[in-house]
């Protein structure tokens, strides 16, 4: 095994609560992490927000923190409480109302772990918990209220999670998910997937993040290089809800990546105040292509605790995208799913 720990209790797993706070002492993509904004009172000023939103906006930030890098917000309209990045990032009072059938765990992962930090839901596949660390807060996260820091750490959890996945010859691709696997050093990362290159039966591996949405400047030169170094067909799932999300450096980080070899897709979760609309759709496929990404899924929420106020119905959302399929080929048409416990892959809702 590599050793990917210079330091004794160095971790793939940690709290979002503490997401990077070590960065500050770092340059570039980590020293832009250590300053995001993490006080509501802060996000109101930047963006000349009304002073009232901000008694609800620290109590729910109690619960779930605020975390929003700085380029992102600079993204957002100033004065505009409903700017669809604003909303996704916001902490609101709507969030401690409860909503029927919303629970802490609507994916029961809880459920699915033949080891701790690994999923194991679907045929032919695995997903690692690498870490509960993410460069942003997002308020409808299905994994908000993910036990993060009952997840082991250091070399053993490490070990142990290998040998699960090199045991198993069904499978044939491993997804590094969190948190967000890019908030880890590329040292970790790259020692992480030399060792899953080593596993015969594995062919491909799948990156989840949002970073280079957020925090484009993570696509690096040594990010490129780890991921493109092995013989395993390097995926990147993004994660982009509107098309304001994408910025010219967005979607320079994302042609880098397609240019170094590596496939890229995005997936959305359709959110009511964001993107619930058929022309925003159009426009966030019609910019991810132009940036190198394919559009993949259209995510209906998850029924996690604190997000019921982005619910949209489901009827609504098949009108969407039977709009969205009207205006566009095919292939920028991104599949409506939902993520059901127990089943053997996404269900279907178009």
């Amino acid at each position: 095994m590599n050793d990917p720990f210079p330091i004794e209790g160095d971790t793939l797993a940690g709290s979002p609560s503490r997401a990077s706070g070590h960065a500050t002492s770092d340059t570039g993509w980590r020293r832009e992490l250590g300053e995001a904004i993490r006080d509501p009172a802060e996000l109101l000023r930047v963006l000349e927000l009304p002073v009232e939103l901000l008694a609800a906006a620290e109590r729910a930030a109690g619960s779930f923190p605020l975390l929003a890098p700085r380029g992102f917000v600079a993204r957002m309209r100033r004065g505009d409480v409903h700017d669809p990045l604003l909303r996704q990032v916001l902490p609101l009072g709507e969030e401690d109302l409860p909503f029927p059938g919303f629970s802490a765990d609507p994916l029961a992962e809880t459920s699915c772990g033949p080891r701790p930090g690994v999923l194991h839901k679907y045929h032919g596949r695995a997903l690692l918990v690498t870490t509960g660390a993410c460069a942003i807060h997002c308020r409808y996260c299905f994994r908000r209220h993910f036990a993060y820091h009952d997840l082991p750490r250091g070399r053993h959890w490490w070990n142990e999670a290998v040998e699960y996945l090199r045991a198993d010859a069904s499978l044939r691709e491993v997804l590094l998910s969190g948190g967000d696997p890019l908030t880890l050093p590329d040292a970790q990362l790259q020692a992480l997937a030399e060792d899953l290159a080593a596993i015969p039966h594995l062919e491909r591996l799948r990156v989840h993040t949002r970073l280079p949405v957020v925090l484009p400047s993570r696509v690096d030169d040594h990010l490129l290089r780890w991921l493109t170094a092995t013989r395993l067909a390097p995926v990147v799932v993004i994660h982009a809800n509107h098309p304001q999300e994408i910025a010219d450096d967005v979607a320079q980080a994302c042609r880098r990546l397609r240019d170094a070899g590596v496939t890229v897709l995005n997936q959305s979760v359709l959110l009511r105040g964001v993107n619930d609309d058929a022309a925003v759709l159009v426009q966030l496929s019609e910019r991810l292509f132009a940036a190198g990404v394919l559009p993949y899924y259209l995510h209906a929420l998850d029924h996690v605790a604190g997000a019921g106020h982005f619910l949209v119905d489901d009827q609504r959302a098949r009108e969407l995208c039977n709009a969205v399929a009207a205006r566009l080929p095919g292939y920028l048409v991104p599949r409506l799913v939902r993520e059901e416990p127990g089943q053997a892959g996404k269900t279907a809702l178009r």
